[in-house]
């Protein structure tokens, strides 16, 4: 039995207005809730990602929440979207024959990469994010700092400090500061305009209220800390 073809990100972003992260990355959540169409669970919208039926009754995703169509619900992450694609769920949801692509999982984690890179382009130019070693530990020790966003491919030394750093503010804080390693240098770099990026803060406000969403989104297609990461987060935070 044939494997449905790959779908690529050339086709997934054929709808540009729905998949960039603009003006509509600021608008607020509702909390309007719909029906998970894998397990029947009632959730939060920011919870779960819209499918809709594209072009030849292909299953696409709407991250943006904006196309036009019957929305498909399904909770943010890998198992409950391949679940979708292997159970037929999605055909039964909508009650007619849909195809979804046997990569659709794949196809999601790169949109909400994709939207994650480019919110974060726009927190550099509405001046809400800070670069570079020192300028991250400074927003750390003010308490400035929403979330610290480290490349993957980075150096430990760095890191490690910036670990301790923020273990100093955690009894300050009702949460500790979150780290997000899901990103490399150059993925960062192009997402900001800047080489060698490397140790990032973003800083809390209405972006980073909803860069959460979207980074929480992909959590569930991929770790935001590696795995390699997470002693040496225990040993900075005394964990």
């Amino acid at each position: 039995m044939s494997r449905p073809a790959r779908t690529s990100d050339k086709q997934a972003s054929a709808p540009p207005p729905s998949e960039r992260a603009g003006d509509e990355a600021l608008r607020e959540t509702d909390g309007r809730e719909r029906r998970d169409i894998v397990s029947g669970e009632v959730m939060d919208e920011a919870r779960l990602i819209r499918f809709v039926a594209g072009p030849e009754a292909t299953v696409f995703p709407d991250l943006a929440r904006k196309l036009p169509g019957r929305g498909l619900w399904v909770e943010a992450t890998r198992e409950a979207v391949e679940t979708a694609v292997k159970k037929g769920q999605f055909s039964r949801a909508a009650k007619t024959r849909l195809t979804a692509p046997a990569d659709l999982a794949d196809l999601v984690e790169r949109l909400l990469a994709k939207r994650c890179l480019e919110q974060l382009g726009l927190c550099r130019r509405e001046g809400v994010l800070a670069t570079g070693f020192e300028k991250t530990q400074m927003a750390i020790r003010s308490g400035k700092a929403a979330w610290v966003i480290e490349a993957a491919d980075g150096a430990s030394d760095g890191r490690r400090k910036l670990f301790h750093t923020a273990a100093g503010q955690d009894a300050k804080n009702p949460r500790p500061i979150p780290f997000c390693g899901a990103f490399s240098a150059e993925e960062l770099g192009l997402a900001l305009g800047l080489e060698n990026v490397i140790h990032v803060a973003l800083l809390a406000g209405r972006r980073a209220e909803r860069w959460t969403e979207e980074v929480t989104k992909l959590a569930g297609f991929r770790p935001l800390l590696p795995l390699s990461w997470r002693e040496e987060a225990r040993s900075g935070r005394g964990g």
